[in-house]
């Protein structure tokens, strides 16, 4: 029998922009070989002062937008899409500032970009961030 590979390219992306510059993720921008039917645990450490972040991971397929996956809280459960509800789990750890992406039974088609995301901490007067250009 032949396995198939599969490549999951983890990549760094910060997909909202933080006031204070000290929140953030960091990921491995290496890619991942993997056999079909495998587990595949893909990476986030979080760095941040906010005692109830909330964590995100999101699937980028080649010449796509990145798709929402789930999100991870301190305190609750989350949500997960129900796409991935079978396949795709994380675990948020506190302790360690970690929020792993598990994929059990990877299949060729998981090959993507995995990005995982966090919350700002947004202090002080937050209107203007609201607020629309207007066209003149």
């Amino acid at each position: 029998m032949v396995s198939t590979f599969l490549f999951l390219d983890l990549l760094f992306l910060s997909i909202f922009p933080v006031s204070s510059g000290q929140d953030r993720v960091e990921q491995s921008s290496e890619e991942m070989t993997a056999s079909e039917r495998d587990q595949v645990i893909v990476w986030c450490k979080y760095i941040t002062t906010d005692t109830d972040p909330y964590l995100f991971w999101y699937q980028q397929l080649p010449n796509r937008s990145p798709t929402f996956i789930l999100n991870k809280l301190t305190f609750g459960e989350g949500t997960t899409e129900p796409d991935f509800k079978k396949r795709f789990s994380a675990t948020l750890n506190s302790t360690s500032k970690t929020v792993p992406l598990m994929i059990k039974d990877v299949r060729v088609s998981d090959s993507a970009v995995y990005y995982c995301a966090l919350r700002p901490t947004v202090t002080g007067n937050t209107t203007t961030l609201y607020k629309n250009p207007v066209n003149k």
